[in-house]
């Protein structure tokens, strides 16, 4: 029995489809889908009953027909899944983790036994949890996406209150615009279940006396946790230690969010997979990035396999390029410290633009099931060229006077070295070596304190062989080409260029938009993706978080690359505040005969 939920907008079917499917083969005996027989219920869940009897004595357990155990790599192959805690003992071998974790809620007798949920948000004083964490939590129970019985616990080594905690959240909790009217009800429901302990990162002690706290709120009820790591990566590894010997959950599942960076190269990230695989499984672990829940990546795979218009072009055949582009119209204001020791590469090009990027050239998954998305992914990743520094241009912002106001350089930050060499900015050119997308470019681009705030994928197809009408374009053949433009924020957006004739006597040629402009089509306010990676933490779905061999693949591209610009100290082309970037950017792309797609992007 599946663990129920409220019906949530948020919610996606494959995903409730898929965790549904997911533990009866773990029974040992496989429950056929749609068998409602309470018998073959009965005896799965008698079967695990015994199981878990013996261990509590302390016995050897073997579950009748196990599932044959499948190696924690993270590679492929569904995993084995948390080692939960029953008792003295903990999950039984061969048991996938949803198997257990939804036995847990089944008696002996078939009946159902109501659960809850504990999310901790560990660092809850700080920035992240304040703007983005709790107020996606809000958000989730104000449109019915979390179970009936939930409760919220901060903790941080900052001595606070329930009320004070409560008064902090209150500040950063907004409403949809569409359901207002009832918005100060729910902001005092959802408070009242916002709890607050006060500890240090590295003490069990204190993990313990936040264990009591939460069983204190979880009665009888069968106890499912999820800890969100919203804190520096440096002390991960000692929350997931002490979390897990003394506060993980005795009879139902434990999870862990991970925010990134997930290390500085392919060691640290090793070293810290390994670290934390010391307590979790592979499989416990949801490593976040937010970028995956933003609505137009998630829509990336619905546009491209969803319509037959085009899956066909979705090649080296008809796309000339791809550009991934991300820009910011603010420099690091207050962050230095943090910036300078990671880097534009690596706060945004590793994570966030490669995830877009595996999504975008992925081969077409055999089903929506997270492992076999995350496959694909993977496969993409490895069969990528080593990014050589001949392909990457990196820039670093300086002061500009623009209309009388003087905006402060990177290295004008008090909490930056005023030697810095780290890279604000950085363009670089990918090629994936397979049959479908061999020789195409794939362009990225991060940067701050640039012209514009936009995030967008741009898909340049070929020009048309033969064009009848390359006449009426001139020598400028590109003004001829098509080219998709899918928004990912501000103002999400899919729009495809087009050529068109103008109204009149004469043949006049046109490129015009053909136009999916999000707040003009739909009317409901589109969810943070917060909302999205937290609901799909409470549920179980890993489709949208990063595992550990993907991690590698990634970092396996960029570590060389790092190690290179550090060792030889090769300086960033200096760019004005507010400017389009360096101006090797532009050679860069020149190089593969590609013209930015973004230079006139305030006209469209």
């Amino acid at each position: 029995m599946a663990v129920s939920f409220p019906k949530c907008p948020s919610s996606s079917l494959p995903a409730i489809q898929a965790r549904n499917r997911a533990w009866a083969p773990s029974l040992g005996s496989p429950i056929q889908a749609g068998d409602s027989s309470k018998g073959a219920l009965f005896e799965a869940t008698k079967r695990y009953h015994l199981s878990v009897s013996a261990s509590n004595r302390g016995s050897a357990v073997t579950p009748v027909e196990p599932s044959k155990k499948v190696e924690d790599s993270g590679a492929g192959t569904k995993p084995t899944d948390l080692p939960i805690k029953v008792e003295n003992g903990t999950r039984p071998a061969g048991f996938s983790s949803e198997g257990f974790q939804n036995l847990q809620q089944v008696g002996p007798d078939g009946s159902g036994s109501e659960s809850t949920v504990s999310i901790t948000v560990v660092g809850a004083s700080g920035d992240l949890a304040k703007k983005k964490i709790f107020p996606a939590l809000f958000a989730l129970y104000y449109e019915g996406c979390l179970p009936k019985h939930f409760t919220v616990f901060g903790y941080a080594r900052s001595k606070m209150t329930d009320a004070e905690l409560r008064d902090m959240v209150s500040r950063t909790l907004t409403c949809r615009i569409d359901q207002r009217e009832n918005c100060s009800v729910k902001m005092e429901e959802f408070l009242k279940r916002c709890f607050y302990h006060a500890g240090q990162y590295d003490s069990e002690a204190h993990f313990a006396d936040l264990d009591k706290k939460l069983k204190q709120h979880e009665g009888s009820r069968i106890s499912n946790r999820l800890y969100y790591l919203s804190i520096p990566p440096n002390i991960f590894l000692d929350v997931v230690k002490c979390a897990s010997l003394a506060a993980s959950s005795g009879n139902g599942w434990t999870r862990v969010i991970v925010e990134k960076p997930f290390g500085r190269d392919a060691e640290s990230s090793a070293a810290l997979t390994r670290g934390l695989k010391q307590y979790l499984h592979e499989d416990q672990i949801f490593r976040i990035d937010h970028y995956l829940g933003k609505e137009l990546v998630e829509n990336l795979s619905v546009l491209r396999f969803s319509n037959l218009v085009f899956e066909p072009l979705w090649s080296r055949q008809y796309i000339r390029n791809v550009q991934i582009i991300f820009s910011e119209d603010f420099g690091t204001e207050g962050r230095g410290g943090y910036f300078d020791h990671y880097g534009i590469i690596r706060d945004i090009m590793q994570n966030h633009l490669l995830q877009i990027m595996a999504l975008f050239a992925m081969e077409t998954p055999t089903s929506l099931e997270a492992e076999d998305i995350r496959n694909e992914k993977v496969k993409v990743l490895r069969s990528m060229k080593p990014l050589q520094a001949d392909d990457v241009v990196i820039g670093q912002y300086k002061s500009h006077t623009r209309g009388g106001v003087m905006y402060p350089g990177y290295t004008d930050d008090n909490t930056v070295p005023s030697n810095s060499l780290t890279p604000t900015f950085a363009a670089a050119a990918l090629f994936i070596n397979n049959a479908r997308w061999d020789g195409v470019p794939f362009l990225m681009k991060a940067g701050k304190a640039l012209h514009t705030k936009r995030t967008e994928i741009r898909v340049q197809f070929r020009h048309v062989p033969g064009n009848l009408y390359k006449g009426c374009f001139g020598t400028d053949l590109d003004r001829a080409t098509n080219e998709l433009v899918i928004r990912v924020q501000p103002d999400e957006a899919i729009y495809l260029k087009i050529n068109n004739k103008v109204p009149g006597l004469g043949m006049r040629l046109d490129r015009s938009n053909l136009n999916l402009h999000y707040a003009a089509r739909y009317s409901k306010e589109i969810p943070d993706a917060y909302e999205r990676l937290l609901i799909d933490a409470v549920e179980g779905e890993r489709r949208l978080f990063i595992r550990s061999d993907e991690l590698d693949a990634a970092w396996g591209l960029f570590t060389p690359l790092l190690k290179e610009l550090e060792e030889r100290r090769i300086a960033p082309e200096l760019y004005p505040y507010g400017s389009r970037g360096p101006v090797g950017a532009h050679y860069l792309a020149a190089k593969y005969n590609v013209r930015w797609g973004d230079l006139g992007a305030e006209l469209h």
